[in-house]
């Protein structure tokens, strides 16, 4: 992959990211709630409020109005770029350090810059998480927080919890972007390649960087979802006085009962949002990347 500064890419990264989950936004909003959606209990026990993509959406839309479709965008914006900025600054880095070239070494550089990420991140994450899932009596899934904004949330967090309360559920998040960003960044570059070497489009197209993107997000989606599910039943989860959670002891434990109660195919709760929010997102967020390192690349040869 062609050389860019770790610190542009960290900017480069961040906006990228940023400017792909405004419109992927309201696939958010949709997959959670469906993954919240019968919370421990067995198919076919509890009401369905949520069904499928589209129904989903109009759901969403008459419940909380059609700015509800874009619940928890600050928060979703402050995520993408502290979590991003961090992963692509540190995959920037390993690249830089020759990581990439070693057998394996993507996969390696993408899941340890995701963990890093996952991690700065992780209290804007919680809050989008609660934000998200917040809606009408009438239509609620999972528990209710009742926070009116971002900075009332974390505010709230702080003051119940203290400063460990905004990184609870991190054990969730941390395997959940290492195996995404390893996926996404791995199958991203070969992929890359792979069209470049077939020459089915111009190289410096931007449709070859469409592709790669294309290719990825299959990869994404498969390897992440079940671990996006326990990240959002772990976010989203009450606790007691002491701030620990009252539905799941950690990520193992929620593997566990979800297994158990809901069955193996509740990990894939949410799977058709998952992946259209995912694959455009990942599809979007990649090209947007791309196209901007051709632009420094460019700017940093006519500066010399």
């Amino acid at each position: 992959m062609e050389t860019v500064a770790p610190a542009m890419d960290l900017v480069l990264g961040a906006s990228a990211c940023c400017l792909a989950c405004v419109f992927t936004n309201p696939l958010e909003v949709v997959k959670t709630r469906l993954q919240l959606q019968g919370e421990l209990q067995a198919r076919g026990t509890y009401p369905r409020h949520y069904r499928g993509l589209m129904a989903s959406i109009v759901a969403v839309a008459r419940a909380d109005g059609l700015c509800g479709l874009q619940k928890g965008l600050a928060a979703g914006l402050l995520y993408q770029g502290l979590m991003n900025g961090v992963r692509f600054y540190c995959y920037s880095l390993a690249c830089q350090a020759g990581l990439s070239q070693q057998p394996g070494g993507t996969v390696v550089a993408g899941a340890v810059a995701g963990a890093l990420g996952a991690i700065v991140g992780s209290p804007a994450y919680l809050v989008k998480t609660q934000l998200q899932a917040q809606t009408v009596a009438a239509m609620a899934v999972g528990h209710q927080h009742h926070h009116q904004s971002v900075l009332g949330a974390l505010e709230t967090i702080w003051r119940q919890q203290g400063l460990a309360g905004l990184w609870r559920g991190v054990g969730g998040a941390v395997p959940r972007v290492m195996v995404g960003s390893a996926a996404q960044l791995a199958t991203f570059a070969s992929a890359k390649a792979w069209v470049q070497e077939k020459q089915w489009l111009p190289e410096d197209s931007w449709l070859v960087a469409l592709a790669g993107g294309m290719i990825s997000s299959i990869a994404v989606v498969a390897v992440m979802t079940p671990f996006d599910v326990v990240s959002t039943r772990l976010y989203n989860q009450p606790v007691d006085g002491a701030g620990r959670g009252q539905l799941y002891g950690g990520l193992a434990n929620c593997l566990v009962k979800i297994w158990r109660q809901e069955g193996p195919l509740a990990l894939y709760k949410g799977l058709g949002p998952a992946y259209l929010r995912l694959g455009p997102h990942t599809i979007l967020s990649m090209l947007f990347w791309d196209e901007l390192r051709k632009l420094a690349r460019r700017g940093q040869h006519q500066g010399t």
